[in-house]
């Protein structure tokens, strides 16, 4: 009998898409203020691609990068050694020594109630420190509606994943603002659509196998799998049709906040 069971996370698989993944990094770095940056953390740090651009713009700063998978913390080692890397959930780094930067690039979402966090993290800025993090805002675009649509049919109704395993819904753009405008910072919150042009809807399904799209997968017997990826391929296609080159573009919205403490 097959029996499933959570799998760690592939970097092989996520950094397919690495450039496309690292524009809203990029973006989010860029409206990092100017500072002088000595202790970074890079919560959920994955393969460590926003760790490498972090020391890159601050190359002698001690950076740690935080993430609960094996497998993603290994491909970071490699790609920056010159950082350290540590196994644990993110939602556990509200204590600790205080840092001049908290990065979080598309990983709070995944933390149950990340919002009533925020201004524990800001908490653990220094004066002048920084958070800045930014979300997927896109529960509503097809590639994700279609993920709850396709899991609901009845072969694999039973095997449905729980909600709290599964990405976290944004709550709304007022919500985040309220929950850190009374925190002692000076913050800025804006949400940016990005466009990706992929080849395929089977290319939309292999960027999301490796995010929000995993936690489906891995609650199915491995031979329902592919049948699972097949529904889901055919639900989209129908929703990302080909442009004028034969390709698709996959909207992607994200929410960013970058909160400096005052100080």
């Amino acid at each position: 009998m097959d029996t499933h069971k959570q799998q760690d996370w592939q970097p092989q698989r996520y950094d397919r898409f690495a450039m496309q993944r690292q524009r809203a990094a990029r973006d989010l770095l860029a409206a990092v203020p100017d500072l002088d940056a000595r202790q970074i953390e890079d919560l959920g740090c994955g393969s460590g691609l926003s760790t490498a651009l972090l020391l890159e713009r601050w190359p002698e700063a001690l950076a740690t990068g935080v993430d609960n998978s094996a497998a993603m913390l290994s491909a970071a080692r490699e790609r920056v050694p010159g950082a350290t890397f540590v196994q644990e959930n993110i939602a556990n780094r509200l204590a600790g020594d205080c840092v001049d930067l908290l990065f979080a690039n598309a990983s709070l979402h995944w933390v149950e109630g990340h919002l009533h966090l925020l201004p524990r993290l800001i908490r653990r800025l220094n004066p002048g420190g920084v958070l800045a993090l930014q979300m997927p805002n896109n529960s509503d675009e097809p590639s994700h509606s279609l993920m709850e649509e396709v899991a609901a049919r009845p072969a694999y109704a039973p095997y449905r994943p729980h909600s709290s395993e599964v990405r976290q819904r944004l709550e709304s753009i007022d919500a985040y603002f309220d929950c850190l405008a009374t925190q002692d910072c000076e913050l800025r919150i804006w949400e940016t659509r990005y466009l990706h042009e992929l080849d395929d809807a089977a290319a939309i399904a292999a960027w999301f196998a490796s995010t929000a799209l995993k936690p489906y997968l891995d609650a199915l017997p491995t031979p329902m799998r592919d049948a699972f990826l097949a529904d889901y391929i055919a639900a989209i296609g129908a929703c990302y049709r080909p442009r004028a080159n034969g390709n698709v573009l996959l909207a992607m919205p994200r929410l960013f906040i970058v909160a400096q403490r005052r100080g």
